[in-house]
């Protein structure tokens, strides 16, 4: 038996996956309200690890009292988590301010000056990334703001170290999770001293670093008390939410593609170069197989108004109406939308349109012939063609995939909007049922030896694979929407 642990914004999840048959046999979470994040001003988003640790020793008990395994059965313990998050340490292991989480906005002006200082053409060729902001420029916010904190820092951490750290008192990080806050250096496999060095940081507060899959320390008699676990079992993996979903939905090699429609959309691709697109509208990191002498670099491409536009245009209704209501409702309605267009570009500045603000649009509105079931299908559509604008920076970017992995879940539960997004991509598409915290107890089964990456996902059957039917006749919607995409951000 495998435990898993995701560390997410709204909650923590954990599953047992059961080695034999690789299905995962209990979920549990916990708090059963979204998480609190904490916002002291506007663009500002933190929370609590020592929270963290809370809610995952609570997940872990509801889990073990499901009655569906035996605790004690646990071999091994994999962790995936929010990427980016800053946490902060002191000698004696003890946190000395909330984390920065991913969401939060106020390092921008730090990593927009380091990559001026630092050039274009470093940064996107050892870093992969601009600096942004990423976990390195949240440090410097601290640094600046919080000298007295800044003085205490013993280890800097992410989300995940810090819970690998409370279950074996052991601090470590990967090249993935370094990466992902800009601290690594692709091309010399190791720190960026360079950064380090212009940012004035210490290099002591870079823990011991790990591959991802590998023995990050093993959990404590007071751990192993508080969880209802025998001590001695080893954390064997360690990832980001979003390299570990791919690892759910074994995407693991050049060419691989998985797709997430949640609240906002994500498109993950894998290449075997050290790609970093000009214009920085997508970000590169080491993928969890990443060695030196095997490159495996994860590229992320977010789309930040995917399932916001549902959930949107369903409170228009007052909410009264569910999903599944919405989704029967707009069968009738022909592919096109009757010809309303919408840009679903309402929530926040989007990073594949250079960072710009542009707001949602709806084109085409005809009062006597649209009803509310239009403004649904188009707010799919919608989706779906934003989908294929990043697809076709990702493929600029030489990553063309032949078809694309998802989780039975959120927008992909729709069938209007998968045959939308299928037939307006050209690329088939195959729905897994996954999950990140059994995703992480897959990995904690590769960091522990128990079978190998490729032997898990000879196990992995689709749910099911939608077909391109229609791709002709998506692409000429695809065009138009394209063409009101260029005229809005023209005239903004």
């Amino acid at each position: 038996m495998l435990l898993g642990i995701d560390i997410g914004t709204s909650s923590v999840k954990v599953s047992v996956l059961d080695t034999q048959t690789f299905q995962c046999i209990a979920t549990a979470a916990y708090p059963d309200t979204e998480a609190k994040i904490v916002s002291l001003q506007q663009g500002w988003a933190e929370q609590s690890p020592d929270q963290w640790w809370e809610y995952t020793q609570v997940a872990i008990q509801r889990l073990h009292a499901s009655g569906k395994y035996d605790p004690q059965a646990i071999e091994a313990i994999g962790i995936a988590y929010q990427m980016h998050g800053l946490v902060l340490v002191d000698a004696a292991q003890q946190c000395i301010r909330n984390s920065i989480i991913w969401c939060d906005s106020r390092a921008v002006p730090y990593g927009d000056a380091a990559f001026k200082a630092l050039g274009e053409k470093y940064c996107l060729s050892t870093l992969l990334n601009s600096p942004g902001n990423f976990t390195a420029s949240k440090l410097a916010w601290v640094k600046e703001h919080e000298p007295q904190v800044y003085k205490r820092i013993d280890k800097l951490m992410l989300p995940g170290d810090f819970i690998a750290m409370k279950l074996t008192g052991t601090i470590t990080t990967t090249p993935a999770a370094l990466s992902e806050g800009m601290f690594w250096n692709f091309k010399e496999h190791g720190i960026s001293t360079v950064l380090m060095e212009y940012f004035g940081f210490d290099p002591a507060f870079i823990p011991e670093v790990k591959n991802v899959f590998d023995d990050h320390g093993r959990i404590t008699a007071a751990a192993a008390t508080a969880l209802s676990l025998k001590p001695g079992i080893p954390v064997t993996y360690k990832a980001g939410d979003q390299p570990n979903n791919a690892l759910s939905l074994h995407v693991m090699e050049p060419g691989e593609v998985a797709a997430n429609a949640g609240t906002s959309g994500v498109i993950y691709g894998v290449t075997d170069e050290l790609a970093a697109d000009p214009l920085s509208r997508i970000n590169s990191f080491a993928h969890v197989n990443h060695r030196s002498e095997q490159q495996r670099i994860g590229v992320l491409l977010c789309i930040n108004g995917a399932g916001i536009t549902s959930s949107w245009v369903r409170s228009m209704g007052a909410g009264q109406t569910s999903y599944a209501d919405l989704n029967r409702s707009i069968e009738a309605i022909p592919a096109g939308s009757d010809g309303l267009f919408f840009l679903p570009f309402g929530n926040g500045a989007e990073r594949m349109l250079n960072n710009q603000m542009i707001g949602a649009q709806l084109t085409g509105l005809d009062f006597n012939n649209h009803t509310a079931a239009h403004i649904y299908r188009a707010g799919l559509e919608g989706v779906a063609h934003a989908f294929r604008y990043g697809l076709e920076i990702m493929q600029e970017n030489s990553i063309r995939p032949t078809v694309i992995r998802a989780g039975h879940a959120n927008m992909f539960l729709s069938d209007v909007f998968a045959s939308s997004f299928v037939n307006t991509t050209g690329i088939p598409v195959e729905l897994y049922e996954n999950d990140g915290s059994c995703g992480s107890a897959l990995g904690a089964g590769i960091g522990v030896g128990a079978f190998t990456a490729g032997e898990a996902s000879a196990y992995m059957k689709p749910v099911k694979r939608i077909e391109v039917t229609d791709a002709e006749q998506y692409n000429d919607y695809y065009q138009v929407w394209k063409q009101h995409l260029n005229n809005h951000i023209n005239h903004h």
